[in-house]
């Protein structure tokens, strides 16, 4: 057999290999895809047979059941069902219960947020009474977005869980409760700070320098101090330099009293360099209007 020959009928198994491979992997998907079908299909149609059941106690099984499986979709379903029949009965409480935990796994944190306050303030004396008000504060902490959108969740959250350290200091949630203050607390933060820097991008000084106001009121002891320090003699140095001579040498001797402020509060701070160049400008720029303001 040439070489050539040898190639060739090679070339013809291994296709011949390859044919059979594929049609045997395309087969066993198949199978599968058809086996999963009949499986998802047998689910459905046994759900469907609960659903329509006149028996509050079967589908009230079958959503524990559901829900023992994480499958908190179809269980939750049949607890709303349920919801108004079992109200009032032992039951009830489970219910009502269960369902804020597949509002909370099912990622809609606000309907969760809700029905555990719904729980609460029905089943006030239950023992699940103390999970319920945390996980009512939880939840509007977890739907709560980025720091860069709008934080009035967070306000909420954080509101809530504070309640809740006032109401419960002992809990076996406390450290969680804790961290989650913090972490709104942070969002809030940030958030301000976000938004003097975008003022200051903007060159709308006059809101900076309000907004860095506010946020030393609300946050005292926030880190960001220091920085904001150093950009409100931004904001203000920038203002002065473009008002009207009437009102330059109070806004620079504002933005000296500002860099008095940073050196005084933070003597080793890392803007000290910058801020000072700023201060001379200010100063050199504040005698040269004195005698200006005290001739008119």
């Amino acid at each position: 057999m040439s070489f050539e020959s040898y190639i060739c009928r090679l070339k013809k198994t291994l296709s011949s290999m390859f044919n059979w491979v594929s049609y045997r992997a395309i087969y066993n998907l198949r199978t599968i895809l058809a086996v999963s079908v009949i499986l998802i299909l047998a689910n459905c149609s046994k759900f469907r047979a609960v659903e329509r059941s006149e028996d509050w106690r079967v589908k009230y099984d079958a959503a524990l059941s559901y829900y023992e499986k994480k499958d908190y979709y179809h269980s939750s379903i049949l607890f709303e069902q349920i919801q108004p029949i079992v109200r009032g009965l032992p039951e009830g409480e489970k219910v009502e219960f269960y369902l804020g935990y597949c509002r909370y796994y099912e990622k809609t944190y606000l309907l969760a947020s809700n029905q555990f306050k719904t729980f609460y303030e029905t089943y006030g004396r239950s023992q699940l009474a103390i999970e319920a008000r945390f996980m009512y504060a939880y939840s509007l902490y977890i739907s709560s977005p980025d720091f860069n959108l709008d934080q009035k969740s967070s306000v909420e959250a954080m509101a809530a869980m504070q309640n809740f350290l006032n109401m419960y200091p002992s809990s076996t949630f406390q450290e969680k409760a804790v961290g989650v203050i913090a972490n709104c607390q942070e969002k809030l933060e940030r958030k301000g700070f976000e938004d003097v820097t975008l003022y200051l991008k903007l060159k709308q000084y006059k809101a900076a320098i309000v907004a860095m106001d506010g946020f030393r009121k609300n946050f005292p002891d926030s880190h960001y101090i220091e920085e904001l320090l150093y950009k409100k003699i931004i904001a203000q140095h920038a203002l002065a330099d473009q008002s009207i001579s009437t009102k330059q040498l109070e806004r620079y001797n504002l933005t000296l009293e500002s860099y008095r402020e940073l050196v005084d509060t933070y003597p080793n701070s890392a803007f000290l360099k910058q801020a000072e160049k700023l201060y001379s400008d200010s100063l050199e720029k504040a005698n040269k209007l004195k005698p200006k303001n005290s001739n008119s």
